[in-house]
């Protein structure tokens, strides 16, 4: 059980997640993080939802919903609850929104990227937004400094992951005001991750790395909120040949439906189980138990990069 962080969860079951966002088919890295994320709930008795993040509408594939469950059906990959859909759930993230807004956590701001492109894209500080007038539009960001009113411009805060360590970022240079819902009105994922996982009562947040970067801000956002903070731990990411992650933005192959038990066996591999060989040929079954049985997270500790075609 990954439980290195002291938080407020450690006495409730587990219950961990996978949040896919729609904008296209799962792939291999994707595959890596669910698995990853299925073998730490099941290996601790806990529950394992899937979410489905469709809060960008404009960048969504059509029919990406349908293949990614359709993929995870196909690895056996089941949500132990009625899969939810963040584009159902705006009331809520709207009731946080409000909640924030009464208590002066969050401003309104029309600062656009080319404005704060001399400061590397972060917001720190003042705003000297005007929204005098109904037709301006602008975004709602988060007080940084607001739920760390002790501590001066210079200072740090972190976390500790159960895979990574301890974890720190500035919040002038690194954090800054972010974004919780955006001018275009759609909803951040930050607040609505937040939100889901507090509703959701996710104990457990196990995903890639690449993810890391946005941890403190949902943390800010959990103790604004007073919602209890989880565990993490994040898993390192598959680069392609060219050293660059597996993404659908880099146009990573679909996941190979046709295989899936030696997909999972390769999964495995990568994750540093060391499935013995001829479980390669078991059925999808098979394989996820002997995962379950034999998970041991720690052997990803500190590791943030590996080749996707580990073990060559």
């Amino acid at each position: 059980m990954f439980s290195n962080s002291t938080i407020s969860t450690a006495d409730i079951p587990y219950v961990g997640r996978f949040a896919p966002s729609p904008t296209g088919p799962l792939h291999f890295g994707s595959l890596l993080a669910a698995v990853a994320s299925y073998l730490d709930a099941r290996s601790n008795n806990g529950k394992w939802i899937i979410r489905m993040e469709d809060l960008d509408p404009p960048r969504e594939m059509a029919n990406a919903k349908e293949r990614i469950l359709e993929a995870l059906d196909v690895y056996q990959l089941y949500s132990d609850e009625p899969i939810v859909y963040q584009s159902e759930r705006y009331p809520l993230y709207q009731a946080a929104l409000d909640r924030l807004i009464h208590n002066d956590l969050v401003f309104p701001c029309t600062c656009s990227r080319k404005q704060l492109s001399a400061v590397d894209g972060i917001h720190f500080g003042n705003c000297g937004s005007d929204i005098s007038s109904p037709d301006i539009e602008f975004a709602w960001r988060f007080n940084c400094q607001s739920i760390n009113a002790e501590l001066n411009t210079e200072s740090e805060v972190s976390f500790n992951d159960a895979l990574q360590g301890h974890f720190k970022q500035s919040l002038q240079q690194d954090i800054g005001d972010f974004v919780v819902k955006r001018k275009d009105l759609l909803w951040a994922y930050q607040l609505a991750m937040v939100v889901d996982d507090f509703q959701q009562g996710v104990t457990h947040v196990v995903r890639g790395i690449d993810l890391i970067d946005s941890t403190l801000r949902q943390n800010m956002l959990q103790r604004a909120l007073n919602y209890p903070i989880p565990h993490y731990a994040h898993i390192p990411v598959a680069c392609a040949e060219n050293g660059q992650k597996l993404s659908k933005q880099n146009l990573a192959p679909a996941l190979d439906l046709e295989n899936p038990a030696a997909n999972l066996w390769r999964a495995l591999s990568w994750l540093r189980q060391e499935p013995p060989e001829n479980l390669r040929q078991e059925s999808v079954k098979e394989v996820l138990a002997w995962g379950i049985a034999n998970w041991q997270p720690l052997k990803l500790q500190g590791l943030q990069n590996q080749a996707a075609n580990y073990p060559a």
